[in-house]
């Protein structure tokens, strides 16, 4: 619910105590600056899911991880999100809720080990985990140095490698994964540092309750597995179901097939209310975007229809491409309005492709296994864990509908959501602004960073 939160760039609000626990009407948090996608995102969600948990209505500011910390040292803010544990000895901090490792990522050169990254040009962001990572590694190797980039954004940095004009830098593995996926070539070179540990952190001399309240909210998530599925949807790429070789060949094909189709998902789109990019995911899983395509249990067309199906859906025609697209993406809307309405977006949406693929049935016996785990079987973090033993004959004996190749569903649902990501990054580049010559990679990166100078004094 962001009823709950006021979202703030750039104008003061009312001055809060530092010395008491904080104004429901005031409370300060800054999060990461939405241009680095989905760390920004979950830290977003996170605090909109505290936020409703205590009641607290909290203004937030976008700012990168020095300036938050320079926010909370000159008391200009209550609280902030996704900063990485290492360095946070001046602050009280809340426990770790999430880690990630860091890659180095080169152009033309392949360095192994820290040794082989000497005398390399390397540039990360100043005041960024990825800086304080290099301070550790130079401790060992005295001779290791870098840039230290003001100004800009890792996403920025990442654009710089690709286009030759810079020749390492560090990201975290999932930016590395997302990346490689729209450049399959690409190859981290190697592992480097301890994970990154991520907390929230407090001024040092902020009130208790505040630090009680974030120890409870995450002790709750972590146990009925919110924490989980929020991770699971913001950061799924570290899960790779695509190989370099089947991103590539996508890739190619968006430019060489899809343009003859667009138009036919684009207005799939607008019958079904799903989103065009997703609508295409699903059609080239099925059959590649090839409408005459048959398989051996003559399953047919774009979207690979039953004849049960197909007359369900009132599709005369299995290799039109244009009844077999509105034929699927009408059994997708009819599959995700059965789930029982506890199941929210995103994850409703996984959940009925989940169900096209092995049945709406088998999908509820996966639900009731997680159930019977403790799980909350409204979350596909933890159902997508259950349905591959519905193939376990332990297990599927004790389900009312038995034996289901569950697996399949999983690996379908995942790739399909990889697919759609790839998409979605290749359309937002190319109805970006960017010019020819330095296409971003993630384009909604770029902008002016924000500062503390907005932030009122706490005390």
């Amino acid at each position: 619910m962001l009823s709950a939160l006021i979202f703030l760039s750039g104008c003061a609000p009312d001055n809060p105590s530092k010395h008491t626990a904080p104004d429901p009407q005031a409370m300060i948090v800054t999060i990461p600056d939405a241009r680095v996608g989905a760390k920004a995102d979950f830290e977003h969600e996170l605090i909109d899911l505290f936020a409703e948990r205590f009641n607290i209505k909290v203004k937030l500011y976008e700012l990168p991880a020095g300036k938050a910390k320079a926010a909370l040292l000159a008391h200009k803010a209550h609280l902030a999100t996704g900063l990485d544990l290492n360095g946070s000895y001046r602050f009280k901090v809340g426990p770790v809720y999430r880690s990630a490792h860091l890659q180095v990522l080169c152009g033309t050169s392949s360095p192994q080990n820290v040794d082989e990254l000497v005398n390399l040009p390397l540039a990360v962001v100043a005041g960024s985990a990825e800086e304080t990572i290099l301070r550790d590694a130079q401790r060992k190797q005295p001779l290791l140095s870098w840039e230290s980039r003001k100004g800009v954004l890792q996403p920025a940095l990442l654009d710089e490698v690709l286009s030759g004009e810079l020749e390492c830098t560090l990201a975290s593995e999932h930016l590395v994964s997302k990346l490689r996926n729209l450049h399959p070539g690409i190859d981290p070179a190697f592992e480097i540092g301890k994970p990154i540990e991520f907390i929230w952190a407090l001024p040092n001399d902020a009130d208790p309750s505040l630090l009680a309240k974030i120890e409870t909210f995450f002790a709750e998530i972590k146990q009925d597995g919110t924490l989980r599925n929020l991770l699971d949807r913001n950061f799924r790429t570290q899960e790779n179901y695509l190989s370099p070789q089947e991103a590539a060949n996508f890739i190619v094909m968006t430019e060489t097939v899809l343009p003859r189709y667009r138009k036919l998902f684009q207005n799939a789109e607008r019958v079904s209310g799903i989103g065009w990019q997703l609508v295409a995911s699903i059609a080239f899983h099925e059959s590649k975007w090839d409408p005459l395509a048959t398989s051996p249990t003559n399953v047919r067309g774009m979207m690979m229809l039953t004849e049960d199906t197909a007359a369900r859906m009132h599709v005369s025609n299995r290799l039109d491409a244009k009844q077999s697209t509105l034929g699927g993406v009408r059994y997708l809307k009819m599959l995700r309005s059965r789930l029982p309405a506890s199941i929210e977006e995103p994850d409703r949406t996984w959940f009925a492709l989940a169900a096209y693929n092995q049945g709406i049935a088998h999908l509820e016996d996966a639900r009731v296994l997680a159930q019977r785990r403790g799980l909350n079987p409204n979350f596909w973090a933890n159902v997508k864990q259950m349905l591959p033993l519905l193939a376990n004959p332990d297990v599927y004996p004790t389900l009312k509908f038995g034996y289901a190749r569950g697996g399949e569903a999983v690996f379908m649902v995942e790739q399909i959501r990889q697919y759609s990501g790839i998409l979605m990054d290749l359309t937002s580049e190319a109805e970006s602004d960017v010019g020819p010559d330095h296409t971003s990679i993630l384009p909604h990166f770029y902008g002016p960073l924000d500062s503390i100078e907005g932030l009122p004094k706490m005390d």
